[in-house]
Formats: C-alpha cells, sequence, structure tokens
C-alpha cells in the first residue's frame, strides 16, 4: 500500500481564473504550491468524508 500512496496520477483540471486565484492565495498564506494546496484540500475533504461514513454506521 505504501507504493500505491506515494504513486501519482497526473489529472488535467480546469479551474475558473477566480477560483484559481483564491487557491493560489490561500497556498501562498499556507506556503504550499498550488497543487500542494489542492491536494491538501481533497485528502482532507476524504478524510472527512470517511469519518462521518464511520460515524453514520456506528449509529
Amino acid at each position: 500500500m505504501a507504493d500505491k500512496e506515494k504513486a501519482k496520477k497526473q489529472v488535467p483540471l480546469r479551474l475558473s481564473a477566480t477560483l484559481y486565484e483564491e487557491l493560489s492565495r490561500w497556498a501562498e498564506d499556507e506556503f504550499r504550491s498550488v497543487n500542494g494546496q489542492i491536494e491538501y484540500l481533497l485528502t482532507e475533504a476524504v478524510r472527512r468524508r470517511k469519518k462521518s461514513k464511520s460515524r453514520e454506521e456506528d449509529a
């Protein structure tokens, strides 16, 4: 699994200029690249989704 996590997929992504500028400013505030910021945000969203799904299953 470690190899799978390290492997990176390239995904073409189209963003509006406005959204890109917002992400760029946010990334700069957190000392990340825009790509790094997008990856961080997606990782957090998936983590939160998994966490909320496990809570639903426990209920």
